[in-house]
């Protein structure tokens, strides 16, 4: 019985961390920015202009929930003013790699979705 308890607490937490990562790969900006940076290092401003109409404010909050999870590296070059530059980590890379199989698959299946949704609203 213990074994199973144990067992129980153990996936209660993997599911856990699993939604932690799935809210940030699921905010609006967050995939949009990682894959600004697969072609190299950004600067913020790059970003943003890249990103219109992405507000300063959620560009920022979006790079700092990037960061804490391991996903983007910030450097800060010691330059007049300090200049600082984005850049996707290994982990960043492998999970838009994911992500965009994940669009594909809803890409090829998104007609199929959209028709169960509406019989399952019909009911």
């Amino acid at each position: 019985m213990a074994e199973i308890a144990e067992q129980a607490a153990e996936l209660e937490s993997s599911c856990d961390e699993l939604r932690s990562i799935l809210s940030r790969v699921g905010e609006k900006w967050a995939p949009l920015v990682m894959a600004e940076l697969v072609s190299g290092p950004r600067r913020f401003n790059q970003l943003r202009r890249l990103l219109a109409p992405i507000t300063q404010r959620m560009l920022t909050a979006t790079l700092r929930g990037l960061e804490c999870d391991g996903l983007i590296t910030r450097t800060v070059h010691p330059t007049v003013p300090p200049q600082v530059e984005y850049d996707l980590t290994d982990a960043g890379r492998e999970l838009l790699a994911i992500i965009g199989r994940v669009a594909r698959w809803t890409d090829k299946h998104l007609e199929a979705i959209h028709s169960a949704r509406a019989a399952c609203r019909g009911r």
